[in-house]
Order: C-alpha cells, then sequence, then structure tokens
C-alpha cells in the first residue's frame, strides 16, 4: 500500500501487522484510536518522514501472519474467539490471584499495586461480559452475514436495525479497555519491576505485559477489520 502522511494507522495496520511494533515504539494506540492519520499521531522528534521510513521497513520483512484481509468475517469471529477470547478467559483467573499475592504482600512498599489490582478486576468484569455480548451477539449475525455473501442466504432479523448501533457500544467499551491499561502501564512503570520485586512480582509483571498486548491485538482485529468489513457486508446486503 502506498502510505503518506494522510493514511490512517488503522489502516496500516490492518495491512500489516508488524507496523504495529513500530507505533507501539512511539506509544502511538494503534487499536482503539487508530483512526487518525500519520500526520495526526507525529509530535515532537518524531518526523513523518521518520515514521513512514520505520513502517516501510517491517513492510520489507517476511510476515509469517495470516492475511486476515482475506478470511471472511465468519472464519475471523471464529479466529478471535480461539485465539482471543479463549485466552482472555485463561488467564483473568490467574492474573488476579497473582496481582492479589503481591499487593498484599508489597502493597505496603508499593501502595500502586492495590491501584493495579483494581483495575485489573475491573477491566476482568468488563471484558467478561463484552465477549459474551459479541459471542451471543455479534459473532453469530457475522456469520451469517458471510453465509449470505457466500449462497445469497437470507440474514436473520435482530433487535437492532443496524450492526453499527451494537458496534459503536463495542468500539466504547474497547475504548475503557485502553485506557484502562494505559493507567495500569503508567503505574507499572511499563511493566518494569523495582529492584526489591520477588520472582512472583516479575512474573505478575510479564503475565500483565502479555495480557495487554494480546487486548491489543484482539482490539485491531476487531475494531480494524472485523468490525469495518461487517459493516460493509450488511451495506451491500
Amino acid at each position: 500500500m502506498t502510505i503518506d502522511k494522510n493514511t490512517l494507522v488503522s489502516e496500516i495496520v490492518a495491512e500489516n501487522y508488524k507496523s504495529a511494533s513500530v507505533f507501539k515504539s512511539h506509544k502511538i494506540d494503534f487499536c482503539c484510536n487508530g483512526n487518525r492519520s500519520l500526520e495526526e499521531v507525529c509530535n515532537g522528534d518524531l518526523t513523518i518522514n521518520i515514521l513512514i521510513d520505520e513502517i516501510l521497513e517491517t513492510q520489507i520483512q517476511e510476515s509469517d501472519l495470516p492475511d486476515f484481509q482475506t478470511w471472511d468475517i465468519g472464519f475471523l469471529s471464529d479466529y478471535i474467539y480461539n485465539n482471543h477470547h479463549v485466552y482472555v478467559e485463561k488467564k483473568i483467573p490467574e492474573l488476579k490471584q497473582y496481582l492479589h499475592k503481591i499487593s498484599r504482600v508489597h502493597g505496603e512498599n508499593h501502595p500502586e499495586l492495590n491501584k493495579v489490582y483494581e483495575l485489573f478486576c475491573e477491566s476482568a468484569d468488563d471484558l467478561t461480559l463484552h465477549m459474551k455480548k459479541e459471542e451471543l451477539i455479534l459473532f453469530p449475525y457475522f456469520k451469517q452475514l458471510a453465509q449470505a455473501e457466500k449462497d445469497g442466504s437470507k440474514v436473520t432479523a435482530t433487535q437492532f436495525k443496524t450492526v453499527q448501533s451494537p458496534i459503536s457500544m463495542m468500539h466504547d467499551e474497547h475504548d475503557n479497555e485502553g485506557h484502562r491499561f494505559r493507567k495500569i502501564a503508567e503505574l507499572t512503570n511499563d511493566y518494569t519491576p523495582p529492584a526489591d520485586a520477588c520472582t512472583t512480582y516479575k512474573v505478575a509483571f510479564l503475565m500483565l505485559q502479555e495480557f495487554e498486548a494480546d487486548l491489543h491485538k484482539h482490539i485491531h482485529l476487531e475494531n480494524n477489520i472485523l468490525f469495518k468489513r461487517a459493516i460493509k457486508s450488511e451495506n451491500n446486503l
């Protein structure tokens, strides 16, 4: 793809997920706030030319990632469920246990751990409900849209007039998680354990960092690819 100052961050990452590492290194949100141009996200010492050069460098690298743009939205929905929803469900109880332990043991010397634990518990509750809404309402509808595009089958009527309404709600909930994890990253100094951190402390921060990285990809796939294509598919039908 041709990249210039007007190209949206979301378009670049949707085309080449390896470019996400470039945006992350410059603390540019590519998942929740990806609908901004390169011109909008550049500031200070980061010029558009530098950013474009770094992005183009990732395009040269051979990619072993799937081409999500070529998948139908039903298959992509299954992929997101199997690779991200299941991951979140598995990691939530593990992380709660670790974060509760280090906040209890180290909270007196590092009171920020209590807030980190509180924020993660809020995220766990909200994400669990959020994913169920996708699994029970949106993903089945996306599969119907994909099937209708293939064979012209009829799409069952839904409680919403257009898929844009629930998708807008999902965007808002994604934004909330993005804000929450930016706060967690800030409180943990970008997941850097202090000098007196025990092994459990270090493992908890590593797990939390991995959880955030997975959430970024999860939200990117939905916001920048799945949801956009679902809206387009519904309009076409």
